[in-house]
């Protein structure tokens, strides 16, 4: 098992008690991702996931060519759904799957270049984390392409939703990752979605997203029950 939420979580924490203590202030941009990732001792993957979370939650805000500016202070909380509400794997998975395939087509159809870039920074964070055999990498990638999905469909409330349930959907994202033989068939996944968004296929993003999380179903030996037309 690994533990890419707590990682991810503290992260969160050091950033926001470094805005916090007034060394960045509201309006202030960020440092460039490596000066910031080498001065926090952190890994980039994980910085950028600190931050997804972060933009989800409205502290800060990514500006294409610009970098990363400070918005305000909220409260911190990262809600454990699943502790709080006794969801199951299952329950998550079925979350997932009514709204991530939705979240994809919706992306894939207003997608812009910078965007596009910060998807395959995303993925290719993935790509060597399963070339090294670094699974607690592959995790923090894995759970950063997806809250950056998210981020990029400018909903509020998706973006609110996230906020609520990333925990819990990061928990499941978790839990597909600890067997090594599936590593690959993961990544190959989210090339599969990340080529359709590119491509602004609404429809084969939406499809690829679904079967990559019907796929994780079964790499969790989850019978994830669906309506009939739903497993189309």
């Amino acid at each position: 098992m690994f533990s890419s939420s707590k990682l991810v979580d503290s992260v969160v924490k050091k950033l926001l008690e470094t805005i916090e203590q007034g060394h960045w202030v509201v309006g202030q941009m960020l440092p460039g991702q490596r000066e910031l990732a080498e001065r926090l001792e952190i890994s980039r993957p994980s910085l950028r996931e600190a931050i997804t979370v972060l933009e989800t939650l409205g502290v800060l805000r990514s500006l294409p060519g610009k970098g990363v500016m400070v918005l305000e202070r909220k409260a911190t909380g990262l809600p454990d759904v699943r502790a709080e509400t006794g969801a199951t794997l299952e329950d998550i998975l079925q979350l997932r799957y009514a709204l991530e395939p939705f979240i994809a087509g919706l992306v894939a159809q207003t997608v812009a270049t910078n965007d596009l870039s910060q998807l395959r920074l995303l993925l290719l964070d993935m790509r060597e984390a399963v070339e090294d055999g670094n699974p607690t990498a592959l995790a923090s990638a894995y759970t950063a392409f997806h809250r950056q999905l998210v981020a990029l469909t400018s909903n509020p409330i998706f973006l609110s939703v996230s906020s609520q349930i990333g925990n819990a959907l990061e928990q499941s994202d978790l839990l597909t990752m600890p067997k090594t033989e599936h590593a690959e068939e993961i990544l190959e996944e989210h090339e599969a979605i990340l080529r359709a968004i590119r491509h602004h296929d609404s429809e084969l993003a939406s499809r690829a997203m679904r079967q990559h999380i019907l796929n994780e179903g079964v790499r969790l030996n989850i019978n994830l029950r669906l309506p009939p037309e739903a497993g189309r």
